[in-house]
């Protein structure tokens, strides 16, 4: 009887402990297609974020690439992932991509390869992401925020229980074991996300 539980104990801590791993049970491409462990960012504080290069929020990779010069010496990292599920808006290959925002923003953190974030060949670490942290709600203050509202609204009433992706520029903040922290939608500004990246950062 002891033995069992002993056993029992012990499978159960196994399932606890691989449960625990967050985001770093997952492989990525690069922008060259080459396999990507997230294993690499064990430690940092990291910032997961579906991007456009002609989406209205497109001027966001500039605050982005702010909040990473400010805290990159201290162990944050943003891992930029083009998608073109929303309104079409990032149409050109990963090398495209790349060069625009690099010509236009001055960016100098990690872009991997493009990816889908809903539906049947959604990547598995965005799926991961969505069950950790449903949609958060847009801002609606903001005026592409209330449009987006409104669009969604009469397209479904319930549109914001499902915790799909809704639009370019979802971000998720992951804490330095891997854990999904918190969601802020496209309409999140840097300067929403500031205090918390510090706070994970000095933890």
């Amino acid at each position: 009887m002891k033995k069992m539980f002993l056993m029992l104990t012990l499978a159960c801590l196994c399932i606890l402990k691989a449960a625990a791993q967050g985001v770093y049970d997952y492989n990525v491409k690069d922008d060259m297609g080459n396999d990507v462990s997230l294993r690499q960012y064990k430690g940092k504080v990291l910032l997961i974020v579906n991007t456009a290069t002609r989406c209205g929020f497109t001027p966001q990779y500039k605050d982005l690439q702010t909040l990473y010069e400010k805290y990159r010496a201290q162990g944050f990292e943003i891992l930029d992932f083009p998608c073109n599920q929303f309104g079409q808006q990032a149409p050109d290959s990963i090398q495209q991509i790349h060069q625009f925002c690099t010509a236009n923003f001055n960016i100098e953190f990690t872009q991997f390869d493009k990816i889908d974030v809903n539906g049947e060949n959604a990547h598995p670490l965005f799926t991961y992401l969505k069950k950790c942290k449903g949609f958060a709600g847009f801002n609606l203050q903001d005026r592409i925020g209330k449009l987006l509202d409104q669009r969604f609204s009469q397209q479904d009433p319930d549109y914001a229980k499902n915790p799909d992706i809704k639009w370019n520029f979802t971000k998720f903040l992951i804490d330095k074991d891997g854990q999904v922290v918190k969601r802020f939608e496209p309409t999140a500004t840097a300067q929403d996300m500031d205090e918390d990246i510090s706070n994970l950062l000095r933890r």
